[in-house]
């Protein structure tokens, strides 16, 4: 199952991100689990336990970009090159896909341990793409590397989104399961929510929030008022996860019962959530043929619609044809 945490700035996503992250690996076996860092700020990497100066060091998607691409591309005939592929470029006959786990060119240059969980960053917005870049071009590798993955029971995606609405600028918030918006029993924070769920129902996306920083039963009751039905649970203030906060994450099994509890609910509510791929493959499609209209075709010099694949539907099934062949 593939889930993302989105939230306001500062209100302890990539925290909560990591403390689900270090749960669930706690409980599978490493290859069940991936964890992707496509938030601007980078600091997935630091909540998982490592310093500053080693997470600089860790490889990036964004600069494998070339790499990622002629790789998922396989032998499909219906792209030109790996240069004709856009963030968008669905899967079709040809295309190489990918597992949570297992072993392929990807995973071994861009993925690494990190606090027990495998992680893979899409790299810092650098001093040199100030002005001359867009850092969606670099989470454009997260969005093609969901379209091409293949998720199975008990196998587990976390992406720390970045922050606000930020997430609506490509077609990558419906490439999730689950959906949780991490919420402070704040104003500000409760209309991140408002305009998040906005974007979000157009397109059947089901946001589940996440109270963060809860001190007592008003804040709960603040977030009832504003959020209604769509508070799944809350993560109470704790010494644990104000260390996890500073950079100093203590092993997960001292967490509170009653976050642990929260942890729990999130994960049976990922657990719950029944596969629909061809719906997943149908929203591919609607993305990139936007996308196509928009700047693909002017940038590329090729109609990208041509790069659809209409008989193809990602899923396991896919899996087995590619076993078999």
């Amino acid at each position: 199952m593939k889930m993302a945490f989105v939230g306001k700035g500062g209100s302890g996503k990539t925290t909560l991100a990591a403390l689900v992250a270090r749960h669930l690996a706690a409980a599978t076996t490493p290859a069940a689990l991936l964890a992707i860092d496509a938030d601007i700020n980078q600091h997935l990497a630091t909540a998982l336990g490592i310093s500053e100066d080693e997470a600089v060091l860790l490889p990036s998607l964004g600069d494998h970009l070339d790499k990622i691409k002629e790789y998922l591309r396989g032998d499909n005939p219906r792209i030109s090159s790996a240069a004709a592929m856009v963030k968008t470029t669905p899967p079709g006959e040809g295309s190489r896909l990918l597992r949570v786990g297992g072993s392929n060119p990807i995973y071994d240059a861009l993925v690494r341990p990190v606090g027990g969980v495998r992680l893979a960053v899409t790299g810092p917005f650098a001093t040199e793409d100030l002005g001359v870049a867009c850092y969606h071009s670099k989470v454009g590798a997260v969005e093609l590397l969901l379209n091409h993955l293949v998720d199975g029971p008990g196998e587990y995606v976390v992406v720390d989104m970045t922050a606000g609405a930020d997430s609506f600028a490509s077609g990558l918030f419906t490439r999730f399961d689950a959906t949780f918006l991490v919420c402070e029993p704040t104003l500000r924070s409760v209309g991140v929510y408002r305009q998040y769920i906005g974007y979000a129902r157009d397109f059947g996306v089901r946001v589940h929030v996440i109270g963060n920083k809860i001190d007592d039963e008003s804040d709960v009751a603040f977030l009832r008022e504003h959020v209604g039905d769509d508070l799944l649970t809350w993560i109470s203030r704790s010494r644990f996860v104000r260390a996890a906060e500073r950079g100093a994450p203590q092993p997960i099994n001292e967490l509170e019962q009653a976050n642990r509890a929260a942890l729990d609910r999130i994960r049976s509510t990922v657990d719950g959530v029944g596969k629909d791929w061809p719906r997943y493959t149908a929203q591919a499609v609607e993305f990139h043929l936007r996308n196509a209209q928009a700047w693909g075709n002017a940038r590329s010099g090729e109609d990208l619609a041509a790069q659809v694949d209409p008989a193809f539907v990602l899923g396991p099934q896919r899996l087995e044809l590619a076993r078999h062949h």
